[in-house]
């Protein structure tokens, strides 16, 4: 017996359905499936939140200075003429930036490997690309999902059953982020 539901796809088929359907969970917050794809989704689903809760506070903040342009009151870099070329101004200010330990880094690039890129477009712009946003469901899961489960230990996923679908009879859940 398999440790895992086959799904009635091939290998390849069945892993772009698990992070296709686990990027959508972790990004939504709740979506609609069938009974065996959600069982399947919950593994992959509860240890991700598990490795961001763990790792959570592992990190220090570090304050480095760099380089920015300096520009103008229309939002324009400004530019010098310098031995005969313009060149752009710059100016060094403080950053104070996360540095990530070792193990967060790692927890980090697990969840990379497991997340779709995502898109966010606003309503106003519905339809232009030029608007959308990338997502960063990494950061979402250390600094919304992670605190937000840091008491409990286990069980962040909720599966209600919805009934059956008028196609082809297979049982419909919701699964959702409890």
């Amino acid at each position: 017996m398999a440790g895992y539901r086959k799904l009635s796809r091939t290998a390849d088929q069945r892993k772009a359905l698990i992070r296709n359907q686990v990027t959508a969970l972790l990004n939504n917050g709740k979506i609609v499936t069938t009974e065996a794809k959600a069982k399947e989704i919950r593994r992959e689903v509860e240890h991700l939140i598990a490795l961001a809760v763990r790792e959570k506070d592992n990190f220090e903040e570090v304050t480095v200075k760099a380089k920015v342009a300096r520009k103008d009151k229309d939002g324009k870099r400004v530019k010098e003429v310098k031995d005969g070329k313009k060149v752009t101004v710059f100016d060094l200010v403080d950053k104070t930036i996360k540095k990530d330990s070792s193990s967060r880094l790692h927890a980090r690039r697990e969840m990379l490997k497991v997340f779709y890129p995502v898109k966010k477009v606003p309503n106003t712009a519905a339809g232009k690309k030029r608007k959308t946003e990338e997502v960063d469901l990494v950061a979402k899961m250390f600094d919304e999902i992670a605190p937000r489960y840091a008491t409990r230990n286990g069980g962040y996923t909720r599966i209600v059953k919805i009934g059956q679908r008028k196609g082809d009879g297979a049982m419909e859940v919701l699964i959702e982020l409890v």
